[in-house]
């Protein structure tokens, strides 16, 4: 079964944490896709070069100068840092942008209704599993090599468009019928933030609404969950969140429908 593992900025962040992670990824049997992100880098850059970076409920708008930072911080530096550490790790990877093989064509975002006012979120780009070159993807996986997935997509008429990272994992997993891993810093969704015990060790779309309802699921957890639940109905055989320091456990918070 391929693996589809999304890996987020907070390990991108931390180079002992990512050096770890790529040599776990490395020992991961079978055929495995990793996307990533890389956002705090972006921030800092931006900031760095007079630039505010700016977000609405999580997502990273992006106007022509922001979209030539994540470009140079996604595409650039944190996919072929990863690259060079997963040969170094005996993993042969391929880093690749969208426009990369035609592997991810994404659609300009339209904008979007926020609390009753229209948001337009600049070059960020939506897409489903038909936006994913499945037969490009599997073509690699048959040579043994592993794609590595900058969230940096293209829509076909010479756009760049920065599309978010779970999104992106989201909608390969489904286009490969494979299994979605989201890594992040905790063993998995928490019933109490400040309990890492109270890993919930399964949650169904149902018990995510009334988690939601009651505030115990918020912030940045809620793309990873919608991801996951969309992957599933979309065709993924599997999704679970868990730590990115356990990856080789490979267990979590495993998403049902």
């Amino acid at each position: 079964m391929i693996k589809v593992v999304k890996i987020g900025g907070n390990v991108l962040d931390d180079e002992a944490a990512l050096r770890q992670f790529c040599r776990d990824f490395a020992a991961l049997e079978g055929p495995k896709v990793l996307v990533h992100g890389g956002g705090p880098l972006a921030s800092r850059l931006q900031e760095s070069l007079g630039q505010r970076p700016v977000k609405i409920q999580g997502r990273r708008v992006t106007d022509s100068e922001t979209l030539q930072v994540v470009t140079m911080v996604y595409a650039g530096w944190c996919n072929k840092q990863l690259v060079s550490l997963l040969q170094a790790a005996g993993c042969n990877a391929v880093g690749l942008s969208g426009c990369d093989g035609n592997v991810v064509k994404a659609n300009k975002r339209a904008p979007l209704n926020v609390d009753g006012t229209p948001v337009d979120f600049g070059f960020v780009g939506d897409m489903t599993p038909a936006s994913v070159n499945r037969d490009f993807l599997e073509a690699l996986l048959r040579q043994n090599l592993v794609p590595v997935l900058s969230p940096i997509n293209h829509d076909g008429a010479g756009n760049l468009l920065n599309t978010n990272a779970d999104t992106v994992a989201a909608s390969v997993a489904a286009a490969l019928g494979a299994e979605l891993w989201t890594c992040f810093e905790k063993d998995g969704v928490l019933r109490d933030v400040n309990d890492p015990g109270s890993v919930i060790p399964q949650l169904t779309e149902t018990a995510i609404g009334t988690l939601k309802a009651e505030g115990v699921i918020a912030d940045g957890m809620l793309p990873k969950l919608e991801n996951a639940l969309r992957a599933l109905r979309e065709g993924a055989k599997k999704a679970v969140i868990l730590n990115a320091a356990k990856l080789l456990e490979g267990k979590g918070t495993e998403i049902c429908l």
